[in-house]
């Protein structure tokens, strides 16, 4: 088992920028595929950044140039800094953890992002 707290979110003007973390206890964080999700209200939850155990890293079209997810596999910590922040990026936003030999995933508990002047 591998639990997941998220932290970081908060309320930030059109423009400005944040940093999530999400650490992860319980687990050799290394052998896991890590993610970002958020889910804005009314919408379903959408994939908004990858990266693999590797370091391979995938993101949204949507974020693509203004987010950016990295790992530090010694502080069992995974992060998603986010820059020039949009009123469509208010959101819940989710990590996940997932173990590829056997298809196990874990989700943290969120964090609210707003962004809004």
């Amino acid at each position: 088992q591998v639990q997941l707290v998220e932290s970081g979110g908060g309320l930030v003007q059109p423009g400005g920028s944040l940093r999530l973390s999400c650490t992860a206890s319980g687990t050799i964080f290394s052998i896991y595929a890590l993610a970002w999700y958020r889910q804005a209200p009314g919408k379903q939850r959408e994939l908004v950044a990858t990266i693999s155990r590797g370091g391979s890293i995938n993101y949204a079209d949507s974020v693509k140039g203004r987010f950016a997810i990295s790992r530090d596999n010694a502080k069992n910590t995974l992060y998603l800094q986010m820059n020039s922040l949009k009123p469509e990026d208010t959101a819940v936003y989710y990590c996940n953890a997932h173990r590829p030999f056997d298809e196990y995933d874990s989700w943290g508990q969120g964090t609210q992002v707003t962004v809004s002047s």
